[in-house]
């Protein structure tokens, strides 16, 4: 049995409807039952994370609050399956993942992304639904309301589903600039990197692979033989033992001085001083416009 609870804040998160318009709606309809703690802070089970994801779905294509307010779980369902538009469809898939990843049923996770594979191709359906997906519930990791083994079991599968579109895209020029990608001495979480990887393929960029848990030695040693145009790392949550101004004063101390291009949670905060080239990216968007000017 489910015994997850989940804050207004996570709800909010997930379906995209502001905490404000949900306590609204908890006043006037009947969908949302919260329980209480001592100190009077609504708590919610999976089972109204699952609802309130088919009512904003519904809501935002078209459907009033109070006609889906008198809709059976299986109404909402059949009426989810119904909407035509590609918004719709997409938004319906990501809902039935975190559906299925608050269930940990993850036969029925994995399904809905080959039936999507299968329709739309693994190149879409990174794009369109895992990145989606990852954006929705990346905050909620954070703030560790899911139970690490979501985490482990959904990373998993994306991670295959990932690897198998960079796979499935066609061979780079040998001509074509070069970006080498890496994460530090204990950091071993990759689904940020390997999405990097899969972008800069689909750019045409070649990209050697460096993974998990590099040592700087071992990144020198390679940039003094390879000569790479770029140095790229994500950096998500590494080890304790990991020392952030250490790291970035080593990476300073490299030869060649090559652009290093930083990105991910750790550094979102970080103020601190960095080498002339080393180039932090605070947001996903500044990630992005820096991977399509390569």
């Amino acid at each position: 049995m489910d015994m997850s609870t989940y804050s207004i804040k996570d709800l909010e998160q997930l379906s995209g409807i502001k905490a404000h318009t949900i306590r609204i709606w908890e006043q006037r309809y009947h969908f949302l039952q919260p329980t209480r703690t001592l100190t009077n802070i609504r708590t919610y089970s999976s089972v109204e994370l699952k609802t309130i994801l088919n009512v904003s779905l519904l809501n935002k294509h078209g459907f009033k609050i109070s006609h889906i307010d008198k809709m059976s779980t299986g109404e909402m369902e059949e009426k989810i399956l119904s909407l035509t538009q590609l918004d719709a469809q997409k938004e319906r898939v990501i809902n039935t993942l975190i559906k299925e990843m608050i269930s940990l049923n993850m036969h029925a996770f994995e399904k809905q992304l080959d039936i999507y594979i299968e329709q739309r191709g693994v190149e879409k359906t990174i794009t369109e639904i895992i990145f989606s997906f990852l954006s929705r519930v990346g905050i909620l990791w954070m703030t560790n309301h899911i139970n690490p083994s979501h985490e482990h079991l959904v990373i998993n599968i994306i991670r295959q589903k990932i690897i198998l579109g960079i796979e499935r895209l066609p061979r780079i020029a040998s001509n074509s600039k070069k970006v080498v990608l890496f994460m530090p001495e204990g950091e071993f979480h990759e689904i940020g990197l390997l999405f990097v990887h899969f972008l800069l393929k689909q750019l045409g960029v070649q990209v050697d692979y460096l993974g998990t848990n590099m040592p700087i030695a071992n990144l020198n040693y390679y940039v003094s033989i390879k000569n790479p145009d770029y140095i790229f790392s994500h950096i998500t949550a590494p080890s304790k033992v990991f020392k952030l101004e250490k790291f970035l004063e080593h990476l300073g101390q490299m030869k060649g001085k090559i652009p290093i291009v930083l990105s991910g949670q750790l550094l979102h905060a970080y103020k601190g001083p960095v080498a002339s080239n080393i180039h932090i990216k605070k947001s996903l968007a500044d990630t992005l416009l820096f991977l399509d000017s390569i």
